[in-house]
């Protein structure tokens, strides 16, 4: 491992900090940001923290959401002048649901080397401690804020084609946990096993782990929702996607039919199972709870 005052080679250093215990940062990190000649932070006002704390001094420039692409012309100009530059979030991995990956895209086009510094992560950190399946997973960062679009994306990764069970990662604000939960109970069922971390690696870390239905009565029995939050679901395993690949077979169904096959599979009511598939075939909800209502006269 290079001391303290080994020189590092020019270009950009994508260093991980803690995301809570200052412990978790490794030597690494710590020399990587001893021997660079200047940290681009999302705040510095945050990283000057961690930076007093380990006793390091270096100058600090702000590279956070409204400024990298103008921070990146000018930082990319240091590197290729023989300097080298590391980048840090406020916590956790620079780029993942956090800034930095213009930087980092900006600088391989420009041909200057990115050394990724690897360290705390509260995605993976979550999954290990889940005990949901960790062999196969797939990360989303923030579902949409809006009520409806989150639950159109929920609806869509319902509809994905699984050959297994999969873990499927999320962050969550925790004003907003509660509605997520009832979203993941109304579109995947209330037997869907979930897991929520909060607080990960802090004094108040905290698992809840067990049905969605279970996880949300537990959380909504509380006064009030604190700290960071990643969200895990073990989606079910779906060899087939409603309305995908199924040519005129799938175009002469019975509605009752891809009703109840919603309602057995995914665990929707039929008033949800018709809202969706209303949007699948472009019709509107009406219209198909007609048509339902005349396939069912028509078996008595």
């Amino acid at each position: 491992m290079p001391s303290a005052d080994a020189k590092l080679v020019p270009g950009l250093y994508v260093v991980a900090t803690p995301i809570g215990n200052l412990g978790d940062i490794t030597l690494r990190a710590l020399d990587v940001l001893r021997g660079v000649d200047r940290i681009a932070c999302e705040d510095t006002r945050q990283t000057q923290k961690l930076l007093n704390h380990f006793e390091i001094d270096k100058p600090t420039v702000s590279c956070h959401e409204h400024n990298e692409r103008t921070r990146a012309a000018e930082l990319m100009e240091s590197m290729k002048a023989g300097k080298a530059i590391a980048l840090v979030s406020d916590a956790g991995t620079p780029g993942v649901s956090d800034p930095g990956a213009w930087l980092v895209r900006e600088s391989i086009a420009a041909g200057v080397p990115v050394f990724p510094i690897p360290g705390a992560n509260a995605a993976i950190s979550a999954l290990v401690a889940s005990g949901l399946p960790a062999d196969e997973f797939h990360f989303y960062g923030f579902l949409p804020e809006k009520a409806g679009a989150r639950r159109t994306r929920l609806e869509n990764l319902a509809a994905e084609r699984r050959e297994k069970p999969q873990t499927l990662i999320f962050y969550e604000a925790p004003h907003r946990i509660l509605d997520t939960l009832a979203d993941l109970e109304s579109v995947f069922g209330a037997a869907l096993r979930v897991a929520v971390a909060r607080e990960l690696s802090k004094v108040h870390e905290e698992f809840l782990r067990g049905t969605v239905a279970g996880v949300r009565e537990q959380l909504a029995g509380r006064d009030r929702m604190r700290g960071e939050i990643t969200l895990l679901m073990e989606a079910p395993a779906r060899m087939d996607a409603p309305g995908a690949g199924q040519g005129a077979a799938a175009a002469h169904e019975k509605i009752a039919d891809r009703v109840g096959r919603m309602q057995a599979e995914l665990g929707m009511d039929e008033k949800e199972a018709l809202k969706r598939l209303a949007r699948e075939l472009g019709r509107s909800k009406s219209e198909l709870y007609r048509e339902l209502q005349r396939e069912r006269a028509t078996k008595r």
